[in-house]
């Protein structure tokens, strides 16, 4: 057992130092802390009016994965986590959520990198609970890489394309209540990553690993190299 915590830290600890290796060298990553001004363009971005900009923005942070029971996955950086909060809000009619606002939510989440994968269960299922599905990420060394903490959403209505990804994976009061109304059709898995460790692994390509019970499901081939 201290074998194994050993060796995932001495893993971890090598994906910082590869993460500033790529800093130093020149190579584009995305974003962890972000400044006034880049926190200013997320704000304005997430309250525009133009949902063509919007919708150029969040695409390449989504990976069409398609092979049951993962529909796709979504990354969300720093930057997209206020974008994300900004248009939740401009959505609700509150138009006064600003800087002071996206550095708390900055500072509650720090160098941080989230991922969404969206479940889509057969309609004939039987589930009470979410299965256990986790997310983590391949290692070069051959290792996975776990997050730093992971949680579960139910879905029991359609999914509405197009929806906002949650940038909380707090699930939303008042929803239909399990073995008495709707069946589970679906579920969100998150899983929260130490960004540098993330970022030094996955900014040219890594593969996101998705697993059941311990088993690999499906990999995902990832590259965060374009996204802010």
């Amino acid at each position: 057992m201290r074998k194994r915590g050993a060796q995932r830290r001495h893993g971890a600890l090598g994906a910082v130092a590869l993460a500033a290796g790529l800093t130093a060298a020149g190579v584009r990553a995305a974003d962890l802390a972000l400044d006034p001004q880049a926190i200013t363009r997320a704000i304005a971005l997430g309250q525009t009016s133009v949902a063509a900009d919007l919708r150029r923005f969040h695409e390449p942070y989504r990976v069409n994965v398609s092979r049951a029971p993962v529909d796709y996955l979504e990354v969300v950086t720093p930057f997209r986590r206020i974008v994300l909060a900004a248009q939740a809000r401009a959505g609700a009619g509150d138009r006064r959520w600003g800087q002071r606002q996206a550095i708390e939510l900055e500072a509650s989440a720090p160098r941080q990198i989230d991922l969404y994968a969206e479940l889509t269960f057969h309609p004939l299922n039987s589930f009470v609970l979410v299965p256990p599905y986790r997310i983590r990420i391949a290692l070069p060394t051959g290792e996975l890489m776990s997050p730093r903490n992971g949680s579960s959403m139910p879905r029991y209505g359609p999914r509405v394309d197009g929806g906002l990804v949650p940038f909380s994976p707090t699930p939303l009061p008042g929803g239909p209540v399990p073995g008495r109304s709707q069946p589970m059709l679906g579920a969100t898995i998150v899983a929260s990553f130490d960004g540098d460790a993330m970022t030094a692994v996955c900014n040219q390509r890594c593969d996101v690993v998705i697993e059941e019970e311990g088993k690999t499901r499906i990999q995902v081939p990832l590259t965060l190299a374009t996204l802010k």
